[in-house]
């Protein structure tokens, strides 16, 4: 009988079931049938245990069947071992996962304290989430669009949020799979110019105990049970995500659109010894969890517990799940939620080279397709822009920071100027590319655009956490009146400073990345930490009286970008391919780059000519020698059509308004 592959994998006669636990003395599985409230259970013994792995063949079980695992064995907490075989358990490696926490207390593991060693005997079933056996993976089919990395350019969104009051999506396809594969957002992502849609978790979500007991959900989905089953609340139609989410793929890659998804193989939706037993703990905490010396959970995550990225069992269903979703669903990559701890082995130092980070890297599947690191964690020795290998894209926290500083007239000349040209201080020497540098202003996390331009503090009361939560950095501003205002003038004034920003993401050397529903003007309320809010706080309101002209502006840099090899190249600027410009008719000097009182800035590239003028009034601009330059592109108008495109000779005096970009063609 063979042991792998791990899971339950249905033929002809029946059902082989194999999971991996080292700390069990026994394990069953149970074979679940009737309706919620009169459920019945077979259970059967796994006799079979092979390098660490319980596994055996059950005949006549077929697709459909709903299935658990219950684990015999020690219960010492202090030590970190929980098996109770009165929690029915989630198959680590299952497909497809249904149902969700309705009991907390049946769902714990333990009475009284968590580390006591006094044991929960009160029966998990009917109560949590239980597997359910699939038939035999399908290879995903067709073409995938392979996008080369530095022609593309990223959206991140939520599949349910985005098209969730979406005009032209039909009322039951809304906010889910089928939602996304609507043509119509198809042909808005296409227009926009957005080559790859950044997912935010799609594999199968359990709400953390804090969030059951207060009624609420993990909206953003940061809350894993399943690493390999699409979650179940993006299907329109109960138990059918599997076949949903094919074909969310294939719309998109029909048109030209790759799909990346964001993966957290960092923590599960468990919590920590506090929480619930759905399936890791119970299995096997050692093998699962980086673990104190108390048994308690290390948590260099945030969340209440950390995989352990130095574990056998956690290196090969990391591996495993982020290959499923690629041979089995087609997906073209993976954005890895706080990336950083998996190059921290039982929670230790920080490093590149740490075993799941290569296997990753190595692996002959996912070694062929986008992999974005999110470089930090939730502690200071995680934080590593620019620190991860050479296999490794990143999301560029220091391009965020730099480009918010400056559009509010904060920071230095130098910080900019650096991120605008592929920060060639962080990933040239690594052997990386300009592309490594996923270049974001605003992302799930933070503030909206229009938040970015319209508060200056976080207004989180809606979270339930008395304003807490959610970071203090924003490094916004509000011009004056915190939130939304009627007053035409500050509302042009913020249109014209997102409309700068978004510019610079899209003009600048790296990879941007976009929030999906920016191009939209939506807002948040000045909150930025929705992640329990499944509401119009975190829905995409499509009918803003903003949104076509933002999006058509958003499209129309996108398109310039496009048009020219100069704005995507992938190759970083050798010494004199890049001329720094002072606005005022020379060459920026030493002393130009710690000017604290320099808002403006000229880059002249190729055949591009870019000012950023960050500052407030107008600026006198003297254009450098040669020329013609042509003006493509002015941030202050609502469309970025220039009031002139009459090309001007070299040392020509422009205006610069206030809080603009102006891109000029120099032939």
């Amino acid at each position: 009988m063979p042991v792998f592959p791990l899971g339950a994998h249905a033929d002809a006669g029946g059902v082989r079931f194999a999971v991996a636990s080292t700390s069990a003395d026994a394990v069953e599985v149970c074979l679940i049938d009737g309706t919620d409230g009169a459920l019945s259970e077979k259970r059967v013994a796994l006799t079979e245990r092979t390098f660490g792995v319980w596994h055996g063949y059950l005949t006549g079980v077929i697709p459909g069947q709903r299935y658990g695992y219950r684990v015999h064995g020690p219960y010492r907490p202090w030590d970190g071992v929980r098996a109770n075989p009165a929690k029915i358990l989630v198959d680590p490696y299952a497909r497809r996962i249904t149902g969700r926490v309705t009991d907390l207390h049946a769902a714990r593991g333990w009475v009284d304290d968590p580390m006591t060693g006094l044991l929960n005997t009160v029966d998990s079933l009917g109560h949590v989430p239980l597997s359910v056996v699939t038939e035999p993976d399908v290879l995903a089919a067709g073409p995938r669009p392979d996008v080369p990395w530095s022609e593309t350019v990223i959206t991140e969104l939520h599949v349910r949020g985005y098209t969730k009051l979406h005009p032209e999506v039909p009322p039951e396809h809304r906010g889910t799979y089928l939602g996304l594969a609507h043509p119509a957002v198809v042909e808005h992502l296409r227009a926009l110019g957005v080559t790859a849609v950044e997912l935010l978790p799609v594999a199968s979500i359990a709400d953390e105990p804090p969030l059951v007991e207060s009624g609420r959900t993990n909206y953003w989905g940061y809350a894993t049970l399943g690493f390999l089953a699409p979650h179940a609340g993006y299907a329109s139609v109960p138990g059918a995500e599997i076949e949903e989410f094919r074909a969310m793929v294939a719309a998109l890659h029909a048109a030209g659109i790759e799909v990346i998804l964001d993966f957290v193989p960092n923590h599960t939706a468990e919590g920590g010894v506090g929480g619930t037993t759905l399936s890791y703990r119970g299995l096997d905490a050692p093998a699962y969890y980086s673990l104190g010396g108390n048994g308690h959970d290390a948590d260099i995550t945030g969340t209440g517990n950390t995989l352990d990225a130095g574990s056998p069992t956690v290196i090969r269903l990391v591996c495993d799940a982020m290959r499923h979703w690629v041979t089995t669903f087609g997906v073209d990559g993976f954005r890895i939620d706080l990336a950083s701890v998996l190059g921290r082995p039982r929670s230790g130092a920080f490093d590149p080279n740490a075993p799941l980070l290569t296997a990753i890297s190595v692996d002959p599947v996912l070694s062929r397709v986008k992999l974005i690191a999110e470089p930090w964690d939730a502690t200071g020795e995680g934080y590593r822009v620019g620190g991860f290998g050479v296999a490794w894209s990143e999301w560029n926290g220091r391009y965020r920071d730099a480009v918010r500083d400056f559009w509010r007239g904060h920071g230095g000349i130098g910080e900019v100027a650096s991120r605008l040209t592929g920060s060639s201080d962080l990933y040239r020497l690594s052997g990386r590319r300009p592309w490594a540098s996923v270049n974001f202003v605003t992302a799930h996390d933070g503030f909206t655009l229009r938040d970015l331009v319209s508060y200056e503090h976080k207004h989180n009361e809606a979270n339930g956490e008395h304003n807490r939560d959610g970071t203090d950095d924003n490094r916004s501003q509000n011009f004056g009146v915190e939130g939304e205002t009627t007053s035409p003038v500050l509302v042009s004034r913020r249109l014209a400073t997102a409309r700068a920003m978004l510019a610079t993401l899209l003009l600048s050397t790296g990879t941007p990345m976009l929030l999906g529903g920016d191009e939209l003007w939506r807002t948040q309320g000045g909150n930025n930490n929705a992640y329990c809010l499944d509401d119009e706080t975190s829905w995409v309101d499509w009918t803003d009286d903003e949104a076509a002209a933002l999006t058509a502006f958003t499209a129309r840099v996108a398109q310039i970008r496009r048009s020219s090899p100069a704005l995507h190249r992938d190759r970083f600027y050798r010494d004199g391919e890049v001329l720094w410009w002072h606005p005022s008719g020379r060459r920026m000097g030493g002393h130009d780059w710690h000017d604290g009182n320099l808002h403006s800035l000229g880059l002249l590239r190729a055949e591009w000519l870019l000012f950023l003028h960050a500052g407030d009034p107008a600026l006198a601009a003297t254009l450098p020698r040669g020329g013609p330059f042509t003006p493509v592109l002015d941030s202050t108008r609502p469309d970025g059509d220039p009031v002139s495109t009459r090309p001007l000779p070299g040392r020509t005096t422009i205006t610069l308004p206030p809080r603009s970009l102006l891109l000029l063609r120099t032939s």
